[in-house]
């Protein structure tokens, strides 16, 4: 394709730098948001007088045409061009003649790409949450399903206190809440308009910045031109919002693949989310929940990357910022990815309250219910503390357990002890006791249970 900026220079790039130079493979997904930002140009050009209406009419209807006939695949967009706003204004020039190059008139492609990233993502960051509420559903229903289920707490991966199985997965929504937060934080810095700021320092035409940003949806303008095609922040945001729901669900990744182990055995994962081995037909492996610990660190070098590029650049635009997009759109496809499959692999997933139940029978984890009872009798927490732990130590070498250590043998380590003692310390007791707002408790449990339900109602 013939170059759009040839005059300095003849516009005969070697072919392995037009290779190098060339976005067109990256931006070609911001077709529709590069055309509607045109669109928006166009009439505000003719609406200031810088262009005709005649000329705007043919522009707009010229673009409306391109951008139905890339969506029916009539048009191909070619992997030629050097990117995705060279290319569409090549064929409106070609479908409509002189009135295709006036576009172009008070307008950089500095400023162009900057308001097509952030339509683009603006739009992107909204199919992202949505991923996140079906995952955000899913995990209240099985919440909902296993509220009052039993399981070891852990601190340190050493049993510690018994929760719900319910309180423990409402752990992860509280995460994924605050994610959706976060893009709604990074989405309202992202949501003002750079078009008209040129490649730095803004036009002589009397051009009009709030009617484009108000066609194409922003809140304002951007404040300051340097800024306005400098600014990558708002990737960086999006990116560091991309990077933390990866890691919720890393984290949330490999306590699925802890639990679906022989060892532990509290749930089993769908066979439409798991994979066997080519040699030992025993086993049935997490390998979605595998990978999607394993491309978080993908995201994390993206964030990582788009750091690295931005950190030594001075203003305003350099061609590093190329750069941005490919990481931006990794990051987004791959948290896509990873959404897509953890909400049904969370729905389908069976749950074993059994095992769940047998493992904190056996962990001693109603210790501290113990020294909690010792304590409310008028043993100091210290001693009370002190006492328990000679109890489990003693249990250890007898193997017994809390619960059925006989009253004689308690009476041992302290007077205070009596019958009563057994109900204090059942794990049934010990969940219900928990009565602090966000503990484990079934009130507390159902409280976070609505509250979870009510902001997927309200937000979605």
């Amino acid at each position: 394709m013939k170059k759009m900026w040839a005059g300095r220079t003849a516009g005969a790039s070697a072919a392995l730098a037009d290779d190098f130079n060339s976005s067109i493979h990256i931006d070609s997904k911001m077709y529709r948001h590069d055309i509607k930002g045109s669109m928006a140009h166009a009439a505000m050009l003719s609406a200031r007088g810088i262009i005709s209406s005649a000329d705007a009419d043919a522009i707009i209807a010229g673009l409306e045409g391109i951008l139905a006939d890339i969506d029916s695949g009539k048009l191909e967009i070619s992997p030629d061009a050097e990117d995705i706003h060279m290319f569409v204004e090549q064929i409106l020039t070609e479908r409509i003649g002189d009135a295709g190059k006036r576009l172009h008139t008070s307008r950089s492609r500095n400023d162009q790409v900057a308001v097509d990233t952030r339509l683009y993502m603006r739009d992107e960051v909204e199919g992202v949450k949505k991923l996140i509420f079906e995952l955000l559903s899913a995990i209240l229903e099985k919440a909902k399903e296993h509220a009052a289920d039993i399981m070891p707490g852990y601190t340190h991966l050493q049993r510690a206190q018994p929760v719900t199985f319910g309180h423990h997965l409402l752990a992860y929504a509280e995460m994924f809440k605050r994610d959706i937060g976060r893009l709604d934080d990074a989405s309202a810095r992202m949501n003002e308009c750079p078009l008209g700021a040129l490649a730095l320092a803004g036009t002589t035409y009397d051009i009009d910045r709030r009617m484009t940003a108000e066609a194409l949806g922003f809140t304002r303008p951007t404040a300051n031109s340097m800024d306005s095609v400098s600014d990558r922040d708002f990737c960086v945001e999006l990116l560091s919002a991309f990077s933390l729901i990866m890691t919720h669900l890393s984290r949330f990744s490999e306590e699925l693949i802890l639990w679906s182990s022989w060892e532990f055995s509290f749930v089993e994962l769908d066979d439409a989310y798991t994979t066997g081995s080519s040699i030992m037909p025993q086993k049935k492996n997490s390998d979605m929940a595998e990978l999607v610990r394993g491309k978080t660190g993908r995201v994390y070098g993206d964030l990582m990357g788009t750091l690295t590029m931005l950190k030594g650049l001075p203003l305003a635009y350099n061609k590093d910022m190329q750069e941005d997009k490919e990481a931006l759109f990794d990051g987004l496809e791959t948290v896509k990815r990873c959404l897509e499959i953890f909400a049904p692999m969370i729905a389908t997933m069976r749950v074993k309250p059994e095992n769940m139940y047998k493992a904190a029978q056996r962990g001693f984890i109603n210790a501290t219910d113990l020294a909690d009872y010792l304590t409310k009798r008028g043993t100091p927490f210290r001693a009370a503390y002190k006492t328990v732990g000679e109890i489990v130590a003693h249990c250890i070498k007898e193997g017994t357990v809390l619960d059925e250590l006989p009253i004689s043998e308690y009476k041992k380590f302290s007077e205070v002890f009596s019958d009563d003692l057994y109900s204090e310390i059942s794990l049934e007791t010990c969940v219900k006791k928990r009565i602090s707002e966000g503990s484990t408790g079934p009130v507390s449990v159902q409280a976070q249970l609505n509250e979870l339900e009510k902001f997927i109602k309200n937000k979605n």
